[in-house]
């Protein structure tokens, strides 16, 4: 826990009150000053406990939650669900691997349990396409970041630019591969296989 941190911060930190105080009032589009006259609360102890300043009480929550229309509840689902991993400069630390024709770069390598899979892959020019090891997945979106892909699923074959996305909900294999004589620079996101391993 850190210094100058009550416990009662540090136990309800998870579950966002303060930014969740903020979007109920943002989404009603009230003032500080129309919430105060609404609730007979203070402007001043309102913006406290939107910017985690204060800790609320049960009573003030109650008071504030008949304003907005939600019940308590609201404040205190879904802590458990919310997480946040940031892997920083991954593409310096050469954090890759070696596929056929290029490289594969994850960029959520260790979080446990985690819904997707992202991915930077890096395509030498030239040379014939290769099959994702992720083909045959339900869906994959892939947006070029740099030079040109070919993409070739079920028959149906397209040549994406820089800035280009594409989006596929197929079983059918995916092959690609970089068009033209320079190497190309993709990001891929596709659920998760969950197998414990970084992709």
């Amino acid at each position: 826990m850190t210094k100058g941190v009550s416990h009662a911060q540090w136990f309800l930190a998870p579950y966002c009150i303060g930014m969740k105080l903020r979007s109920l009032r943002n989404e009603k589009q009230l003032t500080l000053a129309r919430l105060s006259a609404e609730t007979g609360l203070s402007t001043a102890l309102l913006s406290k406990l939107e910017t985690d300043r204060m800790m609320p009480t049960l009573s003030t929550l109650a008071t504030i939650s008949r304003v907005y229309g939600v019940g308590l509840g609201y404040f205190f689902n879904d802590a458990s669900d919310h997480s946040l991993s940031v892997t920083r400069n991954l593409m310096s630390q050469g954090r890759g691997r070696s596929m056929d024709g290029g490289n594969v770069i994850p960029l959520n390598p260790g979080v446990p349990n985690r819904k997707m899979d992202a991915r930077v892959i890096e395509l030498a020019p030239g040379g014939t396409a290769s099959t994702p090891e992720f083909s045959g997945e339900s869906a994959l979106l892939v947006y070029v970041l740099e030079g040109h892909l070919h993409l070739e699923t079920g028959g149906l074959r397209e040549v994406l630019e820089s800035g280009d996305c594409a989006y596929l909900e197929s079983e059918l294999p995916v092959s690609w591969s970089a068009g033209g004589k320079t190497s190309c620079r993709i990001l891929t996101v596709s659920p998760s296989s969950r197998s414990g391993r970084d992709k």
